[in-house]
């Protein structure tokens, strides 16, 4: 098998990669000769052309039924019919091409992030290039400042760190060496001989081979796979395409044999029947549905933002947090503050413990829950941990952050915790030793006012409690270790601290000084801290029947440790990334139910982890912020991206974004997406009975030969022009009672249940036989066939009324719930205000053939709607009581 870069040793990386010594570099002609074998290192990006969107708009059953009436009436020369139905069916397409145009391409961002110049060894000098240049086997040249432009093998190494997190999940940036590792198979935080193309150089120098560029690049296997990704329809997509396929292959197969009835009893002239079916079609097609359904869910877009800082990308997302069943999480910034705290501190036998997380300097230090007493030794240990330091903790535009190390701006933090801020230093620097991979510890020589010297050090526990043993023979060595290896078991990063004082005239630093023998002051741990607003989030969560599972980059025991603290679950099961990619896919689909945490993954395996979740039927949701998780943001069916820490790949492969970074937004965004899960269902339930009961009309006046009382415009006009106002009244329904206590719906599982079939049906009948009663009744008294189809629309439209009463809430309509949504009032009104308008207005008595009609007409069809009300609480309480 071929060795992979990293287990490449020194000597064989130039025969590996055929390239000159590593100073000398590629020649200009071979570099030139590559360039044109393999192409820029640049990575491509395809989109699909707007005019391709617009037209997938008209790809689904209800708008084929819909055109096939534009064109049969226009056919017979009504053309107003035509022009009503064609504005129909724009304004639907309309509405889709804007909900997918809206999305944004993260493929263009994550071209953003790669190196716009590289610095290049070449004929044996070092010159910059432009970055999508570099090609396979140039040596680059690294320094602080630096974003790396392709993937290198590192050669050489300066005390050189780099910045990984938004690639590897790893908060911490990760020190680099030239030596090969041996191993196989190690994760991308681990491969410390590395350097990726994206990730940004925090400290020293270096250089490295490269050996890949463009998609061959870890980041340019991360826009492939985001490329890749193909999105599943959203759950209440899938439910509503399917409905409305359904219903139209119902309403188009009983036009059709109602139509060959027609024929055969030769009910009426071939022009006459034809339109007479397409104003049956016209009727019983729920035109009004993809309406409603997207200003139901553009309200929660727009309640979500207001209320719950999140920007929702598209509607239908909304709505599918409401049927999640998992939510995969990123840990670092999302579950965690990626803040690095101190939280314990270990003097002599005394265990201390700090209060207050992240970067902000409030909170204190505590001694068994109550402020400690400063001692001189307490007092030095802060003061070793705050100067030696190479990182600054800034206060800018009301936050705190840092520029530089976590671990240092930790110490930053907890001396800050004690001495202000604005305090003037006790101490003057005099020479730094920075961090060096090869010794794991910083020292920083300092003096006071008196001129005398300290040299102040901290670094790895093993290197500065083996200099402790060689200062004090009594040192005791092995209890040290213990308490570092039982903090380490708790997830929690320990740092050594320690002092040695140095001659006056001491004005440099060098190793001798550290490793001769060091004054060990104590132990110091820190963590990267669970937010508090995320444990009480996942308790709800976790009440509502929704699992959270954490997929990060960090070292198992860390994220294990961060699992049991925050209560993802009552026993925590964790896999690694290694033993993930060892199992079949049979066997991943178990693991991905089993385990709550997934440590050392790769963006591949988060990816894959998502799609086994969905798998065995799961809705997921992954939240995260950086780069390594923008394919599984994309092909979870809700992708939910971090806003102020986030990168912009993992927001622009989102459906939604945490404006405020906080993932306790998670549960509350859950309760609001089943609230309008909930009014979706209510607006189908109230809609699709209407459309049946028009249809139900114009098919018995067929059936039975009659005059057919309906036109298609008015047809229309009661489907849409009642679906944007009284229908909209649903969007404002609160949440019902207990709706966090539900388990997450099935996934395929019906939108209605028998008796919501059933009342839908006797609804339809219902509605249909008082309008039809009604206009006998007319017709008998002789009123004539525009003042009988008017009343029959009013009442339609009354029926309509008296019926959302009964649907809008499980409880009965005549309860208190009658005035917990106030809006109802408002659209009730606007809509008896429009029916006036339909009926006494000139204009509109022209378009839809209707007119004035008396207190006679307007009684029947109140009567009729009293009716209907009527019988469907009666069915309401018999169903009360049976669940009681």
């Amino acid at each position: 098998m071929k060795p992979k870069p990293y287990q490449i040793n020194f000597e064989k990386l130039k025969e590996t990669y055929n390239t000159n010594e590593f100073k000398e570099g590629l020649t200009a002609s071979e570099a030139k000769k590559r360039l044109a074998e393999n192409g820029p290192n640049k990575l491509e990006s395809h989109r699909t052309p707007k005019w391709k969107m617009f037209l997938r708009q008209f790809n689904n059953m209800v708008i084929y039924v819909l055109i096939a009436s534009v064109i049969i009436t226009l056919l017979m020369g009504h053309y107003s019919d035509s022009i009503i139905i064609g504005l129909v069916v724009v304004i639907n397409a309309i509405i889709g091409y804007y909900q997918e145009v809206n999305a944004s391409d993260a493929l263009e961002k994550i071209k953003q992030m790669l190196s716009i110049e590289a610095t290049v060894y070449r004929d044996g000098q070092r010159k910059d290039v432009p970055a999508e240049d570099l090609v396979v086997g140039d040596t680059v040249f690294l320094e602080a400042g630096d974003n790396v432009p392709a993937d290198l093998r590192i050669i050489d190494s300066d005390n050189l760190r780099i910045q990984e997190s938004a690639l590897t999940g790893e908060s911490n940036s990760v020190a680099k060496t030239a030596d090969a590792l041996t191993a196989e198979n190690i994760p991308l935080a681990e491969q410390t001989n590395m350097a990726f193309a994206s990730t940004a150089v925090t400290n020293g120098s270096g250089s490295g081979i490269v050996v890949g560029t463009a998609s061959d690049t870890e980041i340019g296997k991360i826009s492939q796979e985001v490329s890749a990704v193909k999105q599943r329809k959203t759950p209440l997509m899938q439910i509503i395409d399917g409905l409305g396929t359904k219903v139209s292959y119902a309403i188009v197969g009983a036009s059709i044999l109602i139509f060959i009835i027609g024929l055969i009893f030769d009910t009426y002239a071939l022009p006459v029947l034809a339109l007479a079916v397409v104003a049956m079609m016209v009727g019983a097609i729920p035109e009004g549905m993809p309406a409603t359904t997207s200003v139901i869910l553009a309200k929660g877009v727009s309640d979500m933002a207001k209320k719950q800082n999140t920007i929702v990308k598209t509607l239908p997302a909304v709505e599918t947090l409401g049927s999640v069943d998992v939510v995969a999480t990123d840990k670092t910034g999302t579950l965690t503050k990626n803040e690095m705290t101190v939280t314990d501190i270990l003097i002599d036998d005394q265990e201390l413990t700090v209060s207050g997380t992240g970067y902000e300097p409030n909170g204190e230090i505590l001694s068994q829950g109550k402020s400690v007493t400063m001692t001189p030794k307490l007092k030095l240990l802060l003061q070793a941990g705050y100067y030696a330091n190479d990182t600054d903790l800034l206060h800018e535009n009301g936050q705190w952050h840092i520029n530089g190390e976590p671990t240092d701006g930790a110490f930053l933090t907890l001396y800050h915790k004690v001495f202000a801020y604005d305090q003037p230093k006790e101490f003057e620097e005099i020479d730094i030793l920075p961090f060096d991979s090869d010794y794991r510890y910083i020292g920083k020589l300092v003096k006071n006012k008196q001129n005398e010297r300290i040299l102040f050090v901290k670094g790895a526990p093993d290197k500065l409690l083996a200099m402790a043993k060689k200062q004090d023979a009594n040192f005791d060595y092995d209890s040290w270790v213990d308490k570092v290896e039982r903090f380490s078991k708790e997830g929690k990063r320990v740092i050594a601290v320690g002092y040695e004082k140095e001659p006056d005239t001491t004005n440099e630093i060098t190793h001798e000084m550290i490793v001769d023998g060091l004054n060990f002051l104590g132990l110091v741990a820190i963590i990267d801290p669970p937010r508090e607003e995320v444990i009480e989030s996942l308790k709800v969560m976790r009440s509502a029947g929704v699992e959270v599972k954490m997929i990060t980059g960090d070292n198992a025991i860390t994220a294990k440790s961060i699992g049991q603290s925050l209560g993802l679950a009552d026993e925590i099961h964790a896999i690694t990334g290694t033993q993930w990619d060892a199992l079949s896919n049979e066997e991943k689909i178990i693991a991905a139910d089993k385990n709550q945490v997934f440590a050392r993954t790769t963006p591949s395996n988060k990816l894959e982890i998502i799609e086994a979740l969905q798998k065995n039927n799961k809705v997921t949701a992954m939240t995260g912020d950086g780069v390594n998780d923008a394919p599984a943001l994309k092909r979870a069916d809700i992708g939910v991206a971090m806003g102020i820490k986030g990168t912009d790949v993992a927001k622009d492969s989102a459906d939604m974004i945490l404006t405020d970074d906080n993932f306790a937004t998670m549960s509350s965004a859950i309760k609001e997406g089943r609230r309008i899960f909930d009014n979706i269902k209510k607006s189908i339930l109230y809609l699709l009975p209407i459309s049946f009961s028009e249809g139900l009309i114009v098919a018995y006046a067929i059936l039975t030969k009659q005059e057919i009382p309906l036109q298609p415009t008015q047809l229309l006009w009661i489907n849409m022009v009642s679906a944007i106002t009284i229908q909209f009244a649903l969007i404002f329904e609160p949440a019902e009672e207990g709706i966090m206590n539900r388990k997450p719906r099935k996934t395929g599982s019906k939108l209605m249940s028998r008796h919501d079939v059933f009342q839908m049906t006797y609804v339809a009948i219902l509605i249909a036989a008082v309008s039809l009663i009604i206009d006998i009744y007319l017709n008998n008294k002789g009123v004539g066939e525009v003042i009988s189809s008017t009343t029959m629309v009013n009442t339609l439209i009354i029926g309509k009324i008296f019926y959302l009463f009964n649907i809008r809430t499980p409880k009965l309509a005549l309860s208190k719930e009658l005035f917990s949504n106030s809006k109802v009032f408002v659209f009730v009104g606007l809509m008896i205000l429009l029916q006036l308008f339909l009926t006494y207005t000139p204009f509109m008595q022209e378009i839809f053939s209707t007119g004035p009609i008396t207190s006679l007409e307007w009684g029947l069809a109140v009567a009729a709607g009293a009716i209907v009300l009527v019988v469907t609480e009666i069915d309401k309480m018999i169903r009360i009581k049976l669940q009681k």
